[in-house]
């Protein structure tokens, strides 16, 4: 009996030691609408939403209402801002949303899966585009998604292909310059 007594406590303590705590207690907060899914799911349908209806430059304010809910909060303020702004850089007169001025007609978006801390705050993602017609290309660019409370959300897009027509490296460089 007495040796119950001891073990107990013991066997308490231990198990305390063993408890896994999140890395982020706070993911922070939303301020818009969001989409369901990972953040590979949740890339994977803005770029089917890009790929089905493609713009040049700034999205005007209605196709930015459709974008807001895969964006993050800071993205969206800064594109909102830009727009506003009313930049006239020749560099956003193409596709702002990847590397190459046309824009793709597909889109394939790693799978979030195979990382391994599901404690994440902010995951990149590799993006295999691809353009079809007489402008035929493949390249790959990588999108950054964050969660904001219980959100995936796209935060930015960094331009890695080696002719990219965008400078700066990433679309929020861009919109910042």
């Amino acid at each position: 009996m007495k040796y119950l007594a001891v073990m107990a406590p013991l066997a308490l303590l231990l198990s305390a030691c063993t408890t896994v705590e999140p890395a982020y207690k706070d993911i922070g907060t939303r301020m818009g609408p969001c989409v369901d899914g990972g953040p590979d799911t949740v890339a994977q349908k803005f770029y089917d939403l890009r790929t089905a209806q493609p713009s040049q430059g700034l999205p005007d304010a209605q196709l930015l209402a459709k974008y807001r809910p895969y964006l993050s909060d800071k993205l969206y303020q800064t594109l909102l801002k830009a727009r506003s702004e009313g930049k006239s850089d020749p560099a956003l007169s193409g596709d702002i949303f990847s590397s190459l001025a046309a824009g793709p007609t597909s889109a394939d978006v790693a799978d979030a899966s195979t990382i391994p801390n599901t404690d994440a705050r902010n995951i990149p993602l590799r993006v295999s585009l691809s353009r079809d017609g007489s402008n035929g290309a493949e390249w790959q660019d990588e999108v950054l998604m964050v969660r904001e409370g219980t959100c995936w959300t796209v935060d930015d897009i960094r331009y890695t292909h080696n002719n990219a027509h965008l400078e700066g490296g990433s679309l929020s460089q861009l919109l910042l310059k």
